[in-house]
C-alpha cells in the first residue's frame, strides 16, 4: 500500500479524491434540506405553503435575495443560519406564521464585510428587508413581491451592494473536471507513447529474428559445404598426407556446430568457420600435390 501511495499512480489517486471530497464538502453534502435548496434557488418554501415555485423564481429574480417560507415549529435562527455558505453574497429573509395573521421574521445578510466596516449596512438590511410582509401572510406570492420592492429600496439607499447573483459550481468542482480531463489527456498521452515504445521494441526484435535467421541460413549453407568438403576430403586424402589433419578438422566441426547448436544463435562464429574452410582448402590442396607427386 504505501508503495502504491508513493507512485505517481497512487499521487493523482490521493489528489483526486482530495479534490472530490472538498468539492462534496463546498458543495454542500452536509447541507440541511433548505440550505441544499437556497444552493440553486432563491426560495424555499416548507410543503405547508401553496406556492407556485416557478412564478415565485419570477418575482425575486436575479436579486441577491433569498427567502425561506418555514413551518410555524422551524427555528428562524438556525435556518436562516445555516444557509451562510449555500447563500453566500445574499439577504436571506426567514419567515414563518406566527399564529396573529402576520410572520415571524429573522433576517441575515450575507453580505461582504458584514463583520467589520459593513457591519452597520448589514443590520439595516436584517432589519428591512421583511417590512410589510404581514399583511400577505395568507398570499406569500404577493408577500415575495414585497420582499423585491424592499430589497429594490436597499440597493437604490447603497445598503446593499448591486448587481445580480450568481449560481455557480464551486472551485474544487471546476479543478476536479480540470483534473479529470488532464488524466484523460495523460492517459492517451501514456497510452499513445506506450504503443510508441511497444512497436519500437517489437520492431527490434522482428529485425533481431531476421538477422538470426539469415546468419542461421549463412550458417547452414556454409557448414552444409564445409561438410561435404570435409567428406570429399576424407575420400580423397592418404592418411600419411593429410588423414590425422582431415580428422582434426572433422573432430573440430562436430564441436564447433554442436556448441552453435546448443546456444541457439551463430554467435560470433563466422571467423571460426572461416578458419575451418582455410583449413579444409589447404588440405585439399595438400591432397591434390600428394596424388600428383605420387
Amino acid at each position: 500500500m504505501r508503495r502504491l501511495l508513493r507512485s505517481p499512480f497512487g499521487l493523482a489517486v490521493v489528489g483526486c479524491l482530495v479534490l472530490a471530497g472538498w468539492a462534496l464538502w463546498t458543495g454542500g453534502l452536509l447541507d440541511d434540506t433548505v440550505a441544499r435548496t437556497v444552493r440553486g434557488s432563491s426560495v424555499y418554501a416548507a410543503p405547508s405553503y401553496d406556492l407556485d415555485r416557478a412564478a415565485a423564481e419570477r418575482v425575486l429574480g436575479n436579486r441577491r435575495v433569498v427567502v425561506l417560507l418555514l413551518d410555524p415549529g422551524a427555528d428562524l435562527r438556525d435556518s436562516c443560519g445555516g444557509t451562510e455558505r449555500a447563500a453566500a453574497g445574499t439577504v436571506v429573509l426567514a419567515v414563518k406564521p406566527d399564529g396573529e395573521g402576520g410572520f415571524d421574521r429573522y433576517g441575515c445578510a450575507w453580505l461582504p464585510g458584514r463583520d467589520d466596516e459593513n457591519f452597520g449596512r448589514a443590520a439595516v438590511a436584517e432589519t428591512v428587508i421583511g417590512d410589510g410582509i404581514d399583511a400577505f401572510a395568507d398570499r406569500p406570492l404577493e408577500a415575495l413581491k414585497v420582499v423585491a420592492v424592499n430589497y429594490d429600496r436597499l440597493v437604490r439607499a447603497g445598503t446593499v451592494p448591486d448587481g445580480a447573483r450568481t449560481i455557480s459550481p464551486s472551485l474544487p468542482r471546476y479543478l476536479l473536471v480540470a483534473a479529470a480531463f488532464a488524466g484523460v489527456l495523460a492517459g492517451a498521452a501514456a497510452v499513445w507513447a506506450g504503443g510508441r515504445r511497444a512497436a519500437r521494441r517489437a520492431a527490434a526484435r522482428l529485425d533481431r529474428r531476421e538477422a538470426a535467421a539469415d546468419a542461421r541460413s549463412t550458417l547452414s549453407a556454409a557448414s552444409a559445404t564445409l561438410a561435404q568438403q570435409i567428406i570429399d576430403l576424407d575420400r580423397a586424402a592418404r592418411p600419411a598426407a593429410v588423414g590425422p589433419a582431415a580428422r582434426r578438422l572433422a573432430a573440430d566441426y562436430a564441436t564447433l556446430l554442436e556448441e552453435i547448436t546448443a546456444a541457439d544463435s551463430a554467435g560470433g562464429s563466422d571467423q571460426q568457420w572461416a578458419d575451418l574452410t582455410a583449413r579444409c582448402r589447404a588440405m585439399i590442396k595438400r591432397a591434390a600435390e600428394s596424388r600428383s607427386s605420387g
